[in-house]
């Protein structure tokens, strides 16, 4: 572990002084983990792609700040969520209104009964609609709270609230029909 320590470090550094191979070699080693963090926002791969490369021309121009305090790959992956979002606004994939009030369902749902792997995430993801998946991200995935989703959204607490149980329930009805479709008849 140590030695992985130290060669990111050397990367970092290397980036730091525009070193092509450095970035390259930045480049090839975090780009699979941060285009399926792109890929849970954004349900097309070339769109994906296309933000994870502007997350990591925003990173490489941007290095200099990383002052070493916390994880390099959080710090990389903050932007690349950034990034995500702003393209989801630029799009105008999420049609919340700031005032707009949404019923919180009683019942929250748990997600101790999901137990799924990690290519199994990003196709049920891509079947909620983007306020839903945005949110559930943010929440599940990024660990952020309700009050900082609503401001990185402009939306309300309660409006990330409800989105958040809604993809919940919608993703548990997801599983539950495919686990219903992979049923074999007993003749």
């Amino acid at each position: 572990m140590k030695s992985n320590t130290l060669h990111i470090e050397t990367l970092i550094e290397g980036c730091k002084k525009e070193d092509r191979l450095s970035q390259q070699a930045l480049y090839d080693q975090y780009a699979p983990v941060l285009l399926g963090l792109c890929r849970r926002y954004i349900n097309v791969l070339e769109d994906a792609e296309d933000v994870m490369i502007e997350g990591f021309y925003k990173i490489f121009s941007n290095i200099r700040q990383f002052d070493g305090r916390g994880s390099f790959e959080g710090w990389m992956k903050k932007i690349m969520v950034n990034e995500a979002l702003m393209w989801i606004r630029k799009k105008k994939l999420i049609k919340v209104e700031l005032n707009e009030k949404w019923p919180i369902p009683q019942e929250d749902m748990d997600l101790q009964n999901f137990e799924l792997r990690g290519s199994e995430v990003i196709p049920l993801l891509d079947q909620l609609p983007v306020g839903y998946k945005t949110v559930f991200n943010l929440f599940v995935m990024e660990e952020y709270k309700h009050r900082e989703i609503a401001d990185m959204l402009g939306i309300s607490i309660n409006t990330s609230k409800s989105q958040l149980i809604l993809a919940k329930k919608r993703l548990k009805e997801i599983v539950e029909n495919k686990k219903l479709k992979n049923l074999k008849p007993i003749i």
